[in-house]
């Protein structure tokens, strides 16, 4: 299944500077593991703005939540999710 998901990260501005590098650092990491493993294909930048917009392929609604809550920065995130289905006039999926 494929998911549309916006991620909004917001980090205390009291966070040890020391701690917020490690989180930023673990993000990036677990990030391309991720993406690696094939589960998340695609991931943009939001112009002008610190969120942003991936698209997620996993087996189910419980999965995809467990990969989003193994982020590092998960209890900081806002997170929005939209599950997607094949259009039928995408010429992708034309035979």
């Amino acid at each position: 299944m494929l998911f549309h998901v916006r991620m909004d990260v917001s980090l205390p501005h009291d966070l040890d500077p020391n701690r917020r590098a490690e989180l930023v650092a673990a993000e990036q990491d677990r990030m391309l593991e991720l993406q690696k493993l094939g589960v998340w294909p695609h991931l943009w930048r939001i112009v002008g703005q610190s969120g942003n917009i991936s698209v997620f392929d996993v087996p189910s609604n419980d999965e995809l939540h467990a990969f989003l809550s193994s982020l590092p920065l998960w209890e900081f995130m806002r997170v929005e999710v939209t599950p997607l289905a094949q259009h039928p006039s995408d010429l992708a999926a034309q035979p």
